[in-house]
């Protein structure tokens, strides 16, 4: 018979705390993926297999709730006293500027640097995502940057102010 829910969280509470704060610094962030794995958990108790091991189980919950944490930390303004002057050089999202090349890279470089640089994924995490070992995704990530760079950068004689 399965134990309660409950005894669940006594017994693997302070395991599953442990791994958010590894993985998010103690805090509030690490409190909320807590919180939030044990939800989640509650949610699919009922259909845990009973010779199913709950801390594995549960740890494996708690690694998916820190990553929504440091995918949201990712999206998050960072705010500032003074805002800059003026756009930023590489301007805006949707202008024909850095976003606009990232959209026009090959689909596995564009992926690796979406979800490594912009996701913060390691790239062992990327390649479980859009296949490939991690290996192939650092290169196709590192690949793209270089790509990126060769189209950024001035070319000879371009950028210098007389």
């Amino acid at each position: 018979m399965k134990k309660p829910f409950e005894r669940a969280v006594e017994q693997h509470g302070a395991t599953v705390l442990r791994v958010c704060r590894a993985a998010l610094g103690s805090g509030p962030d690490a409190d909320d993926a807590w919180s939030e794995t044990f939800l989640s958990a509650l949610r699919a108790w009922s259909g845990l297999d009973e010779s199913a091991n709950v801390e594995a189980w549960l740890v494996r919950i708690a690694q998916r709730k820190t990553i929504d944490v440091l995918r949201a930390r990712s999206r998050r303004p960072t705010p500032v006293a003074d805002p800059p002057p003026r756009a930023s050089r590489h301007g805006q999202p949707g202008e024909q500027d850095i976003w606009s090349l990232v959209g026009e890279l090959p689909e596995r470089q564009r992926l690796a640097i979406a979800y490594h640089y912009l996701g913060g994924l390691p790239h062992t995490e990327t390649a479980q995502l859009i296949g490939g070992s991690a290996d192939a995704v650092r290169r196709a990530a590192s690949d793209g940057l270089k790509n990126l760079r060769s189209r950024l950068e001035p070319g000879p004689g371009e950028g210098q102010h007389p």
